[in-house]
């Protein structure tokens, strides 16, 4: 199977031993603690899960500029976003601290860490940082909005993850940590898996995607991993998008050639960086393929079509990364050959050629109890996101 990124063991930051866990559960009862913002939290569920390796903990300022800068560490670690706990509360250098969850009732102890360093980051740096991560300063884009409101203090250091927040209670049968993922592939015996990253249900283009991704690679399984976390207003829930997937996969997938797993971060909104560290997380998880179509990872204009591919050409390092990408276009149905195409493939093909529907058609559709032609989304499918999208009317 293909080595984590940066080591040859994948380092989870998730404390197994259960009596260790429970000693630190304690300890932390007795110690100073600071309420997490829910992107700090995302990335501690992260580092605990093992999709960060082979990050320690939350990054210096220093690392942070060279990363948002150079994609890459100070010490010349690939990685392609800053994973930072930036806050405004007081914290003290050396001291040794609780991070509590802000997205579970009562906010309960989520890690451990111990601080190496409080700095000061200023509004230039935020800015600095932003706009590499981003490619924009525009309070608009969800990302850079919520970036920029993080704090104003980095605090470093490493962690110790006590829990997984919300994401394995909520999500139980589809939230796995890299480890797991890791596990069940060689359970399979797999050894060439393709991935493909979603935070939306999957209609008929993804669908034929993921099986032409498997049969162009001669892959022997897809991991279909749906984002958890927080995402844009709009967006359909994660609880909606894990039961229409799973249907897709139960109705239209031969049996056990597909994983359907989840993992707990928040979107960033940031395209090109983001698809570079979906694949960090994709390589960490055991696969050998990520699919990355047009798009990926973006949010309105900010970003062009195929951004998310050719950052993996100019800017991701030889050899930085051992997973390959799998590059896809647009794809749609085609009336002039009764099946989905990618787009680029049938140059002779027009507009009016492809059953093409924009997210605000569908979605209007589904509001009023009208399914989707079959040629766009498959009708089980269709039925759970019309029963969803007619609830908020009721």
């Amino acid at each position: 199977m293909i080595k984590p990124h940066g080591s040859d063991e994948l380092n989870p930051l998730f404390v197994y031993n259960t009596e260790q866990r429970h000693a630190l559960v304690e300890e932390a009862e007795g110690l100073p603690s600071i309420l997490l913002n829910s992107a700090a939290a995302a990335n501690a569920v992260m580092m605990g899960g093992g999709y960060f390796n082979p990050l320690a903990g939350y990054m210096n300022l220093a690392d942070a500029l060279s990363v948002a800068e150079k994609m890459h560490t100070v010490d010349g670690l690939f990685f392609p976003v800053p994973v930072v706990n930036m806050t405004d509360e007081t914290v003290e250098a050396g001291s040794r601290i609780a991070l509590r969850d802000p997205n579970v009732e009562g906010n309960p102890v989520l890690a451990i860490m111990d601080v190496e360093a409080v700095e000061a980051v200023s509004d230039e740096q935020i800015e600095f940082m932003a706009e590499r991560i981003f490619r924009t300063l525009d309070e608009n884009h969800p990302g850079v909005a919520t970036f920029s409101k993080l704090g104003r203090s980095v605090i470093s250091g490493p962690i110790q993850v006590l829990n997984f927040s919300y994401f394995q209670t909520d999500f139980p049968d589809t939230f796995r940590t890299a480890v797991e993922i890791r596990n069940e592939i060689a359970e399979h015996g797999w050894n060439k898996v393709v991935a493909f990253q979603t935070r939306n249900p999957m209609h008929r283009a993804h669908e034929e995607l993921c099986r032409m991704a498997m049969e162009q690679l001669g892959a022997d399984g897809i991991l279909i991993h749906m984002l958890l976390g927080k995402l844009k207003p709009g967006d359909i829930p994660a609880d909606v998008r894990d039961a229409s997937i799973r249907k897709m996969v139960e109705v239209y997938f031969p049996p056990n050639s597909v994983m359907v797993t989840g993992y707990g971060f928040d979107m960033l909104y940031a395209g090109p960086r983001e698809a570079v560290l979906h694949a960090v997380f994709r390589q960490n998880c055991g696969c050998s393929h990520l699919i990355v179509g047009r798009d990926h990872a973006g949010v309105g204009d900010y970003y062009g079509g195929f951004d998310a591919q050719t950052i993996f050409d100019e800017e991701v390092p030889e050899g930085a990364l051992e997973l390959e990408i799998f590059k896809a276009d647009h794809t749609a149905y085609s009336k002039k050959l009764n099946r989905v195409v990618m787009m680029k493939d049938a140059p002779d093909h027009t507009k009016d050629d492809f059953v093409l529907l924009s997210g605000t058609a569908v979605r209007e559709m589904l509001g009023k109890g009208i399914a989707p032609p079959p040629e766009f989304s498959r009708p089980e499918v269709a039925k759970i996101l019309s029963d969803y999208y007619q609830s908020l009317d009721s």
